[in-house]
């Protein structure tokens, strides 16, 4: 039954296969490693619904791909590289980011032994069972006794070593610095990546703008720009904000890589002003 047994490629962890090759040979070469469909892609849970299959499928896919190539560290191993995950917001990245941080704080290296269970008083837990527990309870005492004995023990008691995490603030490193997230123009979500006030840190995402004009979602292709700058007119985010959204953190994305990425194009001249040549 083993070859039955499937699970999927994770590219940062977990994995048969060591693509630190890859990673190496795209620094050499001055690339930023960009993602379409992630881990899975969109889901094909309905078989008669598509909007279902598409709402979150990206996202979804998006998000256990970034997991994993941050997790495993390839973002510690890296610290130069870029990567962006073109689709699918950048709702899911922040949520991803808020949620290993909370993760990180009950569960790092050293917090995790306060769950030692070892350091378990099973004597005097199963005496406060009796004392305190009603009938019900207490008639499965002795089973509740048996299942605290023997735990096995993981070999790597800190699952977030790989990411070389010294303390809170280098997750701003780890995870806001290496990571672009391609966003809709209609989205209006995109403004959670400037919200220093709820992101932990002060942290501000990177969302790049995203719209595939080939998409049906994009009726109008020269309205996308304007309607991407809606979210400015609503107050949502700032004029700074959006420069970022539409032009410097695209910039970036690729000339952290490759200084000369945009020479010989049209926006040479603004690249060149925005990176202060």
């Amino acid at each position: 039954m083993a070859h039955l047994i499937t699970r999927p490629e994770l590219f940062g962890m977990d994995s048969d296969y060591d693509y630190d090759a890859l990673w190496a040979k795209c620094v050499e070469l001055g690339v930023a490693v960009t993602f379409h469909g992630g881990i899975g892609g969109i889901g094909r849970e309905s078989v008669s619904n598509y909007v279902y299959n598409h709402v979150g499928g990206l996202a979804g896919g998006h998000h256990k791909l970034c997991k994993a190539i941050f997790m495993g560290g390839v973002t510690n191993r890296f610290p130069t590289l870029k990567f962006a995950f073109l689709e699918a917001g950048v709702g899911w990245a922040c949520s991803l980011y808020s949620d290993v941080i909370g993760h990180w704080e009950k569960r790092n290296g050293k917090a995790i032994h306060q769950y030692d269970p070892d350091r378990l008083d099973r004597t005097r837990m199963m005496e406060i069972v009796r004392e305190y527990g009603d009938e019900r309870t207490r008639s499965y005492v002795d089973n509740i006794g048996e299942s605290y004995g023997g735990e096995s023990r993981p070999e790597v008691l800190d699952e977030f070593a790989a990411m070389g995490i010294e303390d809170g603030e280098t997750f701003v490193d780890r995870f806001v610095e290496p990571f672009y997230f391609g966003c809709e123009a209609d989205d209006p979500i995109t403004a959670q990546a400037f919200a220093t006030k709820v992101n932990p840190f002060n942290a501000r995402l990177k969302p790049i703008i995203g719209s595939d004009i080939g998409h049906w979602d994009v009726p109008v292709m020269n309205a996308v720009i304007g309607e991407a700058y809606e979210l400015v007119e609503r107050g949502a985010i700032t004029e700074g904000d959006f420069k970022d959204f539409v032009f410097a953190n695209p910039v970036t994305l690729h000339t952290s890589m490759n200084p000369n990425f945009f020479k010989g194009t049209r926006v040479e001249a603004e690249v060149d002003k925005l990176l202060g040549k």
